[in-house]
């Protein structure tokens, strides 16, 4: 029996105690912190990309087909109620726990998907910053329905549709990453040598 239990902990890093090799395989991205962190990052993306594409493909149209005081006054009405904790942890918190996860596994097999991922969505972020923001500022400006729908519809629907790819893009990007983290932790826990 001692030779079976001591053939298992040479193929299994979890069976060798204090060995370098257990260390190493810590050190390369396996620790279940750092799952846990990259699967937090997913969730929070899926419910980011998940708010744009919703806007994109159901709210926006809907909209459209309102009249002008219909539509600045919802679309006003949105941008008081979104500014939100619920809101904020999604929207924030898949950058920076995107950015935790990426320094986390660098130079783990995930790394590339990571980084892929918060470039994605650091453009999402800068886009929302640079042009849906002030979109939504003058709108909520005084004003005729008309021409505040005018300056305000075209452009904000397009940034939208941007963050929607964008973050979707994040998000197929972390959904890979935790793939391959698995997969290469799985790996890892069967064939590294004690």
């Amino acid at each position: 029996m001692t030779n079976t239990t001591n053939a298992r902990d040479a193929r299994d890093p979890r069976g060798a105690r204090n060995t370098r090799e257990a260390r190493e395989a810590g050190e390369a991205g396996g620790t279940r912190g750092n799952t846990l962190v990259l699967g937090a990052a997913t969730v929070a993306m899926g419910l980011i990309a998940g708010v744009f594409y919703i806007f994109a493909c159901a709210v926006m149209p809907a909209l459209a087909r309102s009249d002008d005081r219909t539509y600045v006054e919802v679309m006003r009405n949105i941008n008081v109620v979104i500014q939100n904790p619920v809101f904020f942890l999604s929207f924030m918190g898949a950058l920076v726990l995107t950015g935790i996860a990426a320094w986390q596994l660098r130079g783990a097999a995930p790394a590339r998907w990571i980084w892929a991922a918060l470039a994605a969505y650091a453009l999402v972020f800068l886009v929302t910053m640079a042009f849906n923001i002030p979109l939504n500022n003058a709108l909520a400006a005084k004003g005729s329905p008309t021409s505040l729908r005018e300056h305000f519809e075209g452009p904000w629907v397009a940034w939208n549709v941007v963050r929607a790819v964008l973050s979707t893009v994040a998000l197929g990007c972390l959904t890979r990453a935790l793939l391959v983290h698995g997969r290469f932790g799985r790996l890892r826990d069967t064939y590294l040598p004690d």
